[in-house]
């Protein structure tokens, strides 16, 4: 945590022993994570300080980067360094002389100009130079330096986060950019469902059918304030009647997605599997959460967490093919698959580690196609190189899973939500493996859920026409 026991305290330099001359600096390198987290805290969301797409041409873009971190590395030195803590900083006069961008790496530098014995004033000389040591900002501050000795214990400072969802508003952009997909929406008789139906309709991803008892759709649309006048709404008091409507319209060709509203999971999957007018194909059907991770640095595809509750080694093996297949829509041409346990050795006492030993042998002979598996691993070791490299594990996956594949579903949904409510993921549900993706959303989703399940769904439908 510290380089030297030093390091772990701050000292001050009183009036007294300031000399003209001393100097004191520290450096930072810029990320978009400062850019966000100064947003976060000011409220500032001017796309010209917080659009990395608007900012990289935009001159204010690197005034506010020169005034949020050049300005608050020097008030850092002033007061922890030089004078250090007890220092009361008077006042600035700061130029911004050069642009800074993410990326450049920041060096405050103050130097003692001036002593003023009346008050215990001093006039320090300020510089900020970047990487290059090209002068970016050059000024002056004012201080009234400390007259007792202080030598504290320097404060750790807590670890802060900060969440952007930028490939999943990416993914939707996308998905928007072509023909809305004809969606049957099962039973919308409650607000959330309805309005996320709608939302999808406004970004220009879907047309919802809706499929359910036409009165109280219209009831919630008038509560909720959605304008449903000119969709289309098929009468239907029932929910496991309103599923059966929506396979018969996916089996007409009227529609190339589902989209769950409120009523069971149950009832809606008896009738995309029923043996005889359903939805069935030869693949397994399974669902596949698409998480964006924050702080992971690629898309994270976790499966199976909401059908299948203790698949065997078969049933394994679609749903990897499964959530390989989806990795390929979404623009990863290899992905990584870790087979996930407790342990990353075979053990014949755990069925977890001898599934993810076949399975990877079953990739080697071409019975699993289009991606890299490796198994067993532990969470850790799949998804942090460090972890994998202290346990001397040698992979092309390890540390870097594009697709995590989990024992069962209690697994799999505690990981999925783990990442969603302690990390600040962003999830997109989907149901595959059937003629059509199926949009599985729950109460518990967020709007933006929601828009990106149905931004997925219309990808993988697209997919699927062209194939």
């Amino acid at each position: 945590m510290f380089d030297s026991a030093s390091d772990m305290f701050i000292e001050n330099t009183t009036f007294d022993e300031l000399a003209i001359g001393d100097s004191a600096s520290l450096s930072h390198a810029v990320t978009q994570r400062d850019i966000d987290l100064f947003a976060t805290v000011t409220g500032d969301v001017n796309p010209a300080h917080v659009d990395p797409a608007y900012a990289a041409t935009d001159i204010f873009h690197h005034v506010i980067i020169q005034g949020m971190w050049g300005g608050g590395l020097i008030s850092a030195v002033l007061g922890t360094k030089l004078p250090g803590p007890g220092t009361i900083y008077l006042g600035q006069d700061l130029r911004f002389t050069d642009p800074v961008s993410i990326g450049d790496t920041v060096t405050a530098t103050v130097t003692v100009r001036e002593k003023k014995a009346a008050k215990g004033d001093v006039v320090l000389d300020c510089l900020c130079t970047n990487q290059n040591g090209t002068p970016v900002i050059t000024g002056s501050a004012l201080v009234r330096a400390p007259t007792e000795k202080i030598r504290l214990k320097r404060v750790i400072l807590p670890e802060v986060r900060v969440g952007r969802h930028d490939r999943t508003q990416a993914m939707i952009v996308r998905a928007a950019e072509g023909e809305a997909v004809a969606t049957a929406v099962v039973f919308p008789v409650d607000a959330l469902s309805l309005l996320g139906a709608i939302e999808a309709m406004n970004a220009g991803l879907i047309v919802p059918v809706l499929i359910g008892p036409a009165a109280l759709i219209r009831q919630r649309a008038t509560e909720c304030g959605a304008d449903i006048d000119g969709l289309k709404l098929i009468d239907i008091a029932d929910p496991a009647e309103a599923a059966a409507r929506a396979v018969s319209l996916v089996r007409l060709g009227e529609v190339r997605l589902v989209m769950k509203g409120d009523l069971h999971t149950s009832d809606l999957m008896h009738a995309v599997v029923v043996p005889e007018g359903g939805l069935k194909t030869r693949k397994r059907i399974s669902h596949v959460y698409l998480m964006d991770v924050p702080e992971y640095p690629r898309p994270l595809l976790v499966t199976d967490a909401a059908i299948n509750i203790t698949p065997d080694l078969m049933d394994k093996a679609g749903i990897v093919q499964n959530a390989i297949d989806l990795a390929h829509v979404i623009g990863i041409a290899q992905p990584r698959v870790a087979i996930l346990a407790a342990v990353e050795t075979v053990s014949d006492r755990m069925r977890s580690t001898i599934d993810a030993a076949a399975l990877c042998k079953m990739a080697d002979r071409g019975q699993i196609t289009g991606g890299m598996l490796d198994g067993p691993l532990a969470f850790d070791n799949a998804i942090n190189e460090a972890a994998a490299r202290e346990k001397g594990i040698v992979s092309q996956v390890a540390g870097r899973a594009d697709i995590l594949l989990v024992p069962d579903l209690e697994a799999g949904n505690m990981l999925a939500k783990q990442l969603t409510f302690m990390t600040g993921a962003a999830a997109a549900g989907l149901v595959l493996g059937a003629r059509v993706p199926i949009i599985l959303t729950s109460r518990a989703d967020s709007a933006e859920t929601r828009l990106a399940s149905c931004a997925l769904g219309v990808l993988v439908a697209r997919a699927g026409a062209r194939d």
